[in-house]
């Protein structure tokens, strides 16, 4: 079975998924929400605003804090979504199967990851469509919008990696959903007692996915912050691909 092939097999697993729909409904509708009331109060401030030359514009007040509150709400949906990748196929026995079938280890985690990865990027494009559909009457910065849709889309990106991961390790999905969700915050606060000490450098902050989101959130795009998120990815996926190869040896 080819990499295509994984990649279709798990696309339409994740269809036919109610969760996956479920998920998505219940997010847009938060996110919708959100949209409406941070709308609401731009329009509210909006003369005010417009006195000042420098002030903040519609993608800094509406856009941005809108994909801000997207990437909170993905600590929670991603760990959902990805925990019966592997953990899902290792529950009901279909993991020997597609050993059996002769597929590598890494195409196995790679089609599944690619898939769940295009689920997230879909789900953006979503999102991203509310602030966009008003962009007509006003002056956005595009280049801001840009830049918090590459971090949002990075931290998606490495999210879908760490859920694939750990559920790859799990033997059950809710363990695998349980130990993303706590790696992801993890990785996200590993850097808060560094900064309540007064701390701003040095690794601690380094490994801190905050660190290198938060930029991008605020305009700044630097290549640092984007391999950070490529090196999290590549561990991330190396180790699922090391322990399903370590399972396809056993088997």
């Amino acid at each position: 079975m080819s990499l295509a092939a994984m990649f279709r097999l798990e696309c339409r697993r994740l269809r036919v998924q109610p969760l996956a729909w479920v998920l998505l409904a219940l997010s847009l509708a938060w996110l919708g929400w959100c949209f409406t009331r941070l709308l609401g109060d731009f329009l509210a401030s909006e003369i005010k605003l417009a006195a000042q030359p420098d002030g903040p514009g519609y993608v800094d007040l509406v856009a941005v804090p809108l994909l801000g509150q997207m990437a909170q709400l993905a600590f929670l949906v991603v760990p959902l979504l990805a925990m019966s990748t592997l953990a899902g196929e290792r529950r009901h026995g279909t993991l020997p199967l597609l050993f059996a079938a002769g597929v590598p280890a890494s195409r196995i985690v790679l089609g599944k990851y690619f898939a769940l990865l295009l689920w997230l990027l879909l789900w953006l494009a979503l999102v991203l469509a509310m602030p966009l559909t008003l962009a007509h009457a006003t002056t956005p910065d595009w280049g801001k919008l840009a830049a918090a849709t590459l971090g949002v889309a990075l931290m998606l990106a490495a999210l879908a990696a760490i859920g694939v991961a750990c559920s790859s390790f799990a033997s059950h999905p809710a363990l695998a959903a349980a130990a993303a969700l706590v790696i992801a915050l993890a990785l996200w606060s590993v850097n808060l007692g560094a900064q309540m000490a007064g701390v701003n450098g040095g690794a601690i902050n380094w490994l801190a996915m905050s660190t290198h989101l938060q930029p991008l959130l605020r305009g700044l795009v630097s290549s640092a912050d984007i391999v950070w998120f490529a090196l999290l990815i590549v561990l991330a996926l190396a180790l699922a691909t090391r322990r399903l190869a370590t399972d396809k040896e056993r088997n």
